[in-house]
């Protein structure tokens, strides 16, 4: 029979007391344990780093994935992953991006936690139990992936977003109807080390939402990146991703480029493809900036994150940014 691996790895659904705080994972585990009913055997592991989701980054993850590959070298290949709601599907579009179709993932979480203010015994009407146990029952039922199990949902892992601060269906993303689903062939995975998370450390990625200001602020706004230039930066513009810019901007954009800067276009409006068809973008055809072509932002987050890690320079990841996919 299939083994199934529960990680845990913090979030509100290992909360205890009021106000929340995490129960220490010892003392979560086991109860952990004897409420993960399934089908199929369970082995709970905690994570290497346990934390609250909001201070999450790209090490964490890739630790994650280091951890998931020891244990199948074990023989292991069917993980659930406990995660907390904030960034859980920055943490799902990551490990998309690296484990790729290697073996069987799903993410959940809860929006309350699973134990009661005191630690022993359920919490009356949480989301926690239902969405671990949707997770147990689909886990072995699904091809290769990475996915995100939601209020009874199941998503494409890189698609999600979090849609809603409280409600219980807090996801949304590329819909999975298991029977329908496509069973794609298994795919290779990378093999993380030591030296991806060590250089994962130093990733620094910038997110401007662009707001209705004067022409000429953009371009100042960017200079002030000069001496201190991230590795990736998103403007977040209008509509199709028509943003407005001046000569000062493009040349600002262009020194970010040869700082080592990847410049990514993208936009606020969250659904349709981007596109250039209106004249306002015709500079985006012969400036340093690239086009957002993900699903959501926590795949383009981990995109980023690929090929600041896959490519040796910032020449290469825009030679190469529209030719690959996740």
């Amino acid at each position: 029979m299939n083994t199934i691996a529960l990680i845990y790895m913090g979030g509100t659904f290992g909360c205890v007391g009021t106000p929340l705080a995490p129960m220490p994972p010892q003392d979560f585990l086991p109860q952990l344990q004897h409420y993960a009913q399934a089908a199929w055997p369970i082995q709970c592991f905690a994570a290497a780093n346990i934390k609250d989701s909001s201070a999450c980054d790209a090490a964490d993850w890739l630790e994650l994935i280091v951890q998931i590959q020891h244990l199948q070298q074990q023989g292991i290949q069917h993980f659930v992953v406990i995660h907390g709601t904030d960034t859980l599907s920055y943490a799902a579009a990551t490990l998309s991006q690296f484990l790729h179709r290697s073996c069987h993932v799903i993410f959940t979480g809860s929006q309350y936690p699973l134990l009661n203010p005191n630690g022993h015994g359920l919490a009356p009407d949480s989301d926690a139990k239902h969405n671990l146990q949707y997770s147990l029952e689909t886990i072995c039922n699904v091809p290769a992936g990475v996915y995100v199990a939601f209020d009874q949902q199941l998503f494409a892992g890189h698609s999600t977003r979090k849609q809603h601060r409280n409600a219980n269906d807090a996801f949304t993303g590329t819909l999975i109807q298991q029977n329908t689903i496509d069973h794609l062939p298994s795919t290779a995975a990378w093999q993380i080390n030591a030296d991806h998370i060590k250089k994962a450390q130093q990733f620094q990625i910038m997110n401007w939402m662009i707001m209705p200001n004067r022409l000429d602020y953009l371009a100042q706004q960017l200079a002030g990146l000069k001496n201190n230039s991230p590795d990736c930066l998103i403007l977040q513009a209008y509509g199709t991703g028509n943003l407005a810019v001046d000569h000062a901007a493009i040349a600002q954009l262009q020194q970010l480029k040869i700082a080592g800067c990847l410049n990514i276009l993208s936009s606020q409006v969250p659904f349709g493809k981007m596109q250039q068809s209106y004249a306002i973008s015709d500079w985006v055809q012969q400036s340093a900036i690239v086009i957002d072509d993900c699903q959501a932002p926590a795949e383009l987050y981990a995109k980023s994150l690929r090929f600041y890690l896959q490519y040796p320079d910032c020449t290469a990841r825009y030679q190469h940014w529209s030719h690959q996919t996740h």
